[in-house]
């Protein structure tokens, strides 16, 4: 289980006076500013959000940051992931999970042959998808993150079925050629 998780991302600056778009991947949208502090990926910066409102668009919130007085600062800041304590965030319930527990988990068949592992989780405005690295080959594939493709997650056996292994498999043997 990861020890932080990502909640958020600065997409980048909203007008001149220092404001950031902000792409949030919690539940709740402007649940963001609940978490405390947020750090960057590697830990050595800490964001405060002082101001957060939802855009006119709707799909990214707008925030002011503490320390972030211009545009030229929120321009640096751009594509920046925010991530929290593990601890900070509510726990999941039985059928839940955070999207960073899925990735090293082993895709396995059906019948528990073990295809490839998990190495992300997308989300390009459809739904999820998960990108799978097949144990042999070059190329990842991308399935569909739906009960259809992914019937099975078990988080504590650190594995997902997968009922399309054949199209991994298939696209594992392109790759090879």
């Amino acid at each position: 289980m990861a020890d932080r998780i990502c909640v958020a991302q600065i997409d980048g600056p909203h007008g001149i006076r220092g404001e950031v778009k902000v792409k949030s991947f919690t539940t709740d949208p402007l649940a963001v500013k609940d978490y405390g502090p947020l750090q960057s990926e590697d830990g050595s910066t800490s964001f405060e959000i002082e101001t957060l409102r939802p855009a006119s668009a709707k799909s990214h919130l707008i925030a002011r940051l503490r320390g972030v007085p211009d545009r030229n600062a929120a321009e640096r800041l751009r594509n920046v992931r925010l991530f929290v304590p593990r601890e900070r965030l509510p726990p999941t319930q039985a059928d839940e999970f955070y999207h960073a527990d899925l990735i090293g988990l082993a895709a396995v068949t059906p019948d528990g042959s073990e295809i490839g592992t998990v190495i992300a989780v997308h989300d390009f405005g459809a739904g999820g998808i998960l990108e799978i690295k097949p144990r042999t080959g070059r190329t990842t594939v991308m399935l569909p993150f739906t009960e259809a493709f992914v019937p099975s997650i078990d988080l504590v056996g650190r594995r997902i079925v997968v009922a399309a292994a054949e199209a991994i498999e298939a696209a594992a043997k392109r790759s090879e050629d």
